[in-house]
């Protein structure tokens, strides 16, 4: 583990740097050199197909790795690297620091309790804020996130699934988190509840100033509610760079194959268009780009050499992990 301390790390709610994690079984690392960081009070998405690493990237800003995990880099939380710290100081940064909204709110919370117990323990387990203060807060909490306090005295079978996640999200916020990561937290939900659930995590982050990173396969709402986007393949960041830039000029064949594979309703009528293969298997060592046996423009040197994550020719905010972004963005200038 890197013991070097990263730079200008009070900016950040959330800085990653060269995380790597290898898991029992796998013949290479799950998570190979993520760099990525989350400003305060900017909300940053981050996406891929399933098995690209997104989730366990998120979890482990709260030190919520498998058993086995071996791990290099830092993950620094409001300046604290979470693989370098005590249990004790863990567990204080998850009651406080750092909240995490679950996909499935029903799997994350005892269906045996009220809900009332479920917003309160946390808190009131630190010492630092009494049973009576802690309701209180649960209460006004609800009610900013749309949701009558009498919920508290119900159980969670009582109640809807768009209506328990709003009370994921007042959990998440009972903190004061520096930072909120949200785990695909609107996947389980019907659209139009989708939709409310979504602008209200928007307003609620805003006016707490709480940085955001948001994991999602949906690309259509990475680009409207983020600042900045990440997109993984195979454990490593493939592309990198503003939500607007980066959805109207992706420099990564990966990128542009999800964008091309996305319903568009003035698209003309016909198959979907796909992205032939599967990601590599982790049972299997990788010499070259991950993506090249997917791609179009792969050559020789994708098959051998793995390709760095550099600065895009004409955009420097814009990075991409491709031996052919020129390729792209003489492609783009010319659409």
């Amino acid at each position: 583990m890197s013991t070097t301390p990263p730079t200008d790390s009070e900016k950040y709610a959330l800085q990653v740097q060269g995380l790597r994690i290898t898991l029992p079984g796998t013949a290479r690392n799950v998570l190979d050199g993520v760099d990525l960081t989350v400003a305060a009070g900017e909300t940053v998405a981050l996406v891929g197909e399933s098995g690209s690493g997104k989730t366990l990237t998120s979890r482990s800003a709260l030190g919520l790795l498998p058993p086995g995990a071996l791990t290099e880099g830092r993950v620094d939380v409001v300046g604290e690297d979470v693989l370098d710290i005590s249990a004790e100081r863990l567990r204080a940064l998850r009651t406080g620091t750092v909240a995490m909204i679950f996909q499935d709110p029903r799997a994350a919370i005892n269906p045996l309790r009220r809900i009332g117990d479920f917003l309160v323990e946390g808190v009131t387990l630190t010492g630092s804020v009494n049973q009576a203060d802690a309701t209180a807060r649960a209460g006004e909490l609800l009610q900013d996130v749309g949701v009558d306090p009498s919920v508290l005295r119900k159980y969670p079978s009582q109640v809807s699934g768009g209506m328990l996640q709003r009370v994921m999200i007042a959990a998440a916020l009972m903190g004061d988190p520096s930072l909120l990561l949200a785990d695909e937290p609107t996947t389980a939900l019907d659209v139009t509840t989708q939709a409310e659930v979504v602008a209200l995590l928007i307003r609620l982050q805003q006016c707490f100033a709480t940085g955001l990173l948001f994991v999602t396969h949906d690309l259509d709402l990475a680009a409207t509610i983020s600042d900045r986007v990440y997109v993984m393949y195979a454990g490593r960041i493939a592309e990198s760079g503003p939500a607007d830039e980066l959805f109207a000029r992706p420099r990564h064949p990966y990128t542009a194959a999800l964008l091309a594979s996305t319903p568009r309703p003035d698209a003309p009528a016909g198959r979907l268009a796909a992205i032939d293969g599967r990601p590599p298997d982790l049972r299997t060592t990788l010499t070259g780009c991950a993506f090249a046996a997917r791609c179009p423009l792969a050559t020789e040197v994708c098959e051998q050499r793995q390709p760095d994550l550099r600065p895009a020719p004409d955009r420097p905010g814009h990075r991409a992990a491709c031996h052919h972004t020129e390729q792209l963005t003489r492609s783009s200038a010319d659409a």
